[in-house]
């Protein structure tokens, strides 16, 4: 008697076991929830190709400052100023009379370059 109750107890919750499985299944197989899940990988994908993106920029910034650092030793430009060498040239910030801009103390006359007045 106790034999066959264990076997048929067992039975049962094999049965419930496998049809819970089975129901499990064909929820995940809804076009609803196909659709969603879809979503979310396509989100983490999105997420994941951004961070290497960020990281591969990161790394082109890095390399392009000590490619830069590189130049600028094989060129001198990094090297301490000699002071004997001029001061760097300042411009006028008042435009100079002399040039030929200038006749007799007043300018030349000076004309639109609007290309809709001749029409």
């Amino acid at each position: 008697m106790f034999r066959r109750t264990f076997w048929f107890t067992t039975g049962v919750a094999a049965g419930v076991w496998a049809t819970t499985k089975v129901n499990r299944k064909l929820r995940q197989l809804t076009p609803e929830h196909l659709a969603t899940q879809a979503a979310n990988k396509a989100i983490e994908a999105g997420h994941r190709l951004k961070d290497r993106a960020v990281g591969f920029a990161l790394d082109v910034r890095d390399n392009m400052a000590q490619r830069e650092a590189e130049l600028g030793d094989a060129l001198g430009l990094n090297a301490p100023v000699d002071p004997e060498l001029p001061a760097p040239r300042r411009y006028a910030a008042i435009e100079n009379r002399n040039s030929p801009k200038y006749v007799d103390g007043s300018t030349y006359q000076t004309y639109s370059y609007n290309r809709n007045e001749d029409h």
